[in-house]
């Protein structure tokens, strides 16, 4: 039975809600419709916030074959068949739902293809692209940013279901379901068919009911990972290595899990103990070379080693002060003593004058010469 999500997708632009930074009047993705403009790209963000749909709303204004894959389960054979198959005088579009799932070598296949123009590649992921999608394709794709619903958006969506829903239930689902359609939209359709009505009760009983499963790109996907993290900088070995075995017994991809690992490491470990970043690392190399099921014990030890650690986030801390500064303060003149000096004329201006290798003296620009970052 097709969910509901699917029977109430959005058919064109004039339908679709939010990402009005892409789909808005003057927008890329909106003049690239009109334009009738052909070009591969990713679509970076949360789950839930329309990238599957604007892939198909995008291929039907283009009146190009669309044909779907997911990383999660397809491989290069899968590519392979696309390819072979006759264009029929229409482009060919493939998307690929969470792109981030495939490894080098399967990127590296879909490389010539989307080169020669034989494939117009549509990514979708929910990680940085930067750092999963090889740079060669990466290159060769704009990537658009799309942002979770705002709670107008949600309710849009909402009410597009038809659903008799309280005014308190909507509310309630909208808070719940933290900018994410889809989830909405589920958890709607779940209570109708547990319930009946639908009510904030009803919802509660719901999120509760095993019914509903691990959803790797729904919230309990977020709500694991955040506890994990959570338990781990509390140093609760007991907890971090249990919300580890529901990550790994949900099939959770283990790089997902290690990357988190290695940011953790310099975010709250940090100078309390460098070799913890050390450590971090050689758990995601292990990951990468051995994967599942083995891969579960190294992300074992990695977690129980981190818990223990002490911790000391100023590394973390000065870094965002320091941010919160230069977005305060812009470009602030760099002092003339550190400036680079590659030629006569920055010479004569003084650049570089004065400057020792072991100076007491402020290196920051003048208007902050007394902030510490490093506390």
């Amino acid at each position: 039975m097709e969910p509901l999500a699917s029977k109430i997708r959005p058919q064109t632009l004039d339908e679709f809600v939010g990402q009005d930074h892409l789909v808005g009047e003057g927008k890329p993705l909106r003049v690239a419709m009109e334009q009738q403009h052909l070009f591969s790209f990713i679509l970076w963000g949360p789950p839930g916030v329309g990238k599957t749909t604007l892939a198909k709303i995008y291929a039907k204004a283009l009146s190009a074959e669309l044909y779907e894959l997911s990383a999660v389960s397809a491989g290069k054979d899968d590519v392979r068949k696309i390819v072979a198959i006759g264009s029929l005088g229409k482009p060919k579009i493939l998307f690929l739902d969470e792109i981030h799932r495939f490894n080098k070598a399967q990127q590296d296949y879909l490389l010539p293809h989307v080169e020669s123009g034989a494939l117009t590649l549509i990514g979708a992921t929910t990680e940085n692209p930067s750092f999963e999608v090889i740079a060669p394709l990466l290159s060769r794709c704009r990537v658009f940013v799309l942002n979770e619903l705002s709670c107008d958006e949600m309710a849009r969506v909402i009410d597009r279901t038809n659903m008799n829903i309280s005014a308190a239930a909507r509310e309630w689902l909208i808070q719940m379901a933290n900018g994410d359609a889809r989830q909405a939209i589920t958890m709607l359709e779940n209570t109708e068919k547990l319930y009946g009505a639908v009510t904030v009760s009803t919802l509660k009983e719901t999120l509760q009911s095993k019914h509903l499963r691990y959803d790797k790109k729904g919230e309990e996907h977020y709500t694991v990972i955040s506890a994990f993290i959570k338990s781990m900088r509390a140093g609760q070995a007991d907890a971090a290595l249990y919300y580890l075995a529901r990550m790994v017994d949900a099939g959770e991809d283990p790089k997902f899990i290690a990357r988190r690992m290695v940011i953790f490491a310099s975010e709250d470990i940090g100078l309390a103990n460098s070799t913890a970043l050390v450590v971090a690392n050689d758990v995601f190399r292990a990951v990468e070379t051995i994967g599942y099921p083995e891969c579960a014990i190294n992300l074992a030890h990695g977690v129980a080693y981190l818990c223990a650690q002490k911790k000391d986030r100023r590394a973390y801390d000065g870094l965002m002060a320091a941010m919160a500064d230069v977005k305060m303060h812009g470009n602030l003149p760099v002092p003339l003593k550190i400036r680079n000096a590659p030629t006569k004329l920055m010479k004569d201006l003084d650049y570089g004058k004065g400057y020792e290798t072991y100076d007491k003296e402020s290196y920051l620009p003048e208007k902050l010469k007394d902030k510490k970052y490093l506390l």
